[in-house]
């Protein structure tokens, strides 16, 4: 006849759950002591770091901090419908003929009378070096990243030189490499494509051959059963397995690459990015604030459209929680 074992008043351990029940409590006393040694390490770090920060600071960032919002305050147009009139390169009534309210200078006629606005034009040179750099990337990426793999390449040389050539290449931040070509190459979006697909293939490059190492190996040991060299274990063996997963980072990257090809604008790589930095250089709110407002609502229509594709190709229970 089996004991009824009440929650308030358990019966008694035997000796070897007493034994295993005490260490249980001695390894979470020891988890909780190291939990609290790391949290208290970080917080100091952080102090420290925070400190270094606001004495470098020219400005003395804490002095400053409640100044933050004063740029904003006065960093306003002379209109609300200048913005409009700056964002589609419309007449301005308030033109003197300086810059600032040139608008319509910067209009792109592409047959007859119908032309595209400056700045939509400049999102579009800034959406195609991310586009060209995304393709390259990928490419090359997915070259490399079956001879990166350690169940697809056996040659642990091989292995060693691709892998340290991706952390090479995603070593160095976009912004870094566009600044020096720019130096090399003059001006332009080509500086800008170079450097966001060498890190693209850096960055894919990691992430495909770890996705090829996690590739389910049954289809690779049949190929090799029946001869297959490495070309054709490649192809029917792991392409069909990983291709749905290198299509959505793909996707993300491309997203990452426009964020990207803006910033690298500011430093000489062209598109909307560099336009943005002469605007805001200028004192000219009404064309800085039309710029952050196509901007926004171009990497909101990329975020949605690449959220869209990868969930028809990964699955929608890969974007659930606990799918």
């Amino acid at each position: 006849m089996s004991e009824t074992i009440l929650p308030g008043n358990p019966a008694p351990l035997s000796r070897e759950l007493g034994v295993v029940h005490a260490h249980y409590r001695s390894l979470l006393r020891t988890r909780r002591l190291y939990t609290l040694l790391v949290g208290g390490a970080l917080l100091v770090v952080l102090s420290a770091s925070l400190w270094f920060a606001n004495a470098s600071n020219a400005g003395a960032f804490f002095d400053r901090l409640p100044y933050f919002f004063d740029f904003f305050i006065h960093f306003q147009p002379d209109e609300a419908m200048e913005i409009v009139r700056a964002l589609f390169d419309l007449p301005s009534p308030l033109a003197d003929g300086s810059f600032k309210y040139n608008y319509e200078e910067g209009r792109v006629y592409l047959l007859g009378d119908f032309y595209l606005p400056e700045y939509f034009y400049q999102m579009l040179v800034t959406i195609n070096i991310a586009l060209v750099s995304t393709i390259f990337g990928v490419t090359f990426a997915f070259g490399l990243c079956f001879l990166a793999a350690s169940n697809v390449t056996g040659s642990r040389p091989i292995r060693f030189v691709v892998r340290r050539f991706l952390e090479v290449l995603r070593a160095f931040p976009e912004i870094v490499v566009a600044g020096m070509l720019v130096a090399i190459l003059s001006v332009g979006p080509i500086g800008a494509i170079v450097a966001v697909s060498l890190h693209t293939v850096g960055a894919l490059g990691k992430l495909f051959y770890e996705v090829t190492e996690n590739a389910d190996g049954r289809a690779d040991e049949g190929l090799r059963s029946v001869g297959a060299n490495w070309f054709e274990r490649v192809r029917f063996a792991f392409v069909p397995q990983v291709m749905p997963n290198f299509v959505s980072y793909a996707l993300l990257r491309a997203e990452i690459n426009v964020r990207a090809s803006t910033i690298i604008g500011a430093v000489g790589g062209g598109g909307i990015g560099e336009v943005f930095r002469l605007s805001i250089g200028r004192d000219h709110a009404a064309k800085t604030y039309a710029i952050i407002i196509l901007l926004f609502a171009t990497i909101i229509g990329i975020d949605a459209i690449s959220g869209a594709l990868r969930k028809r190709l990964v699955g929608p229970s890969a974007f659930q929680f606990g799918g």
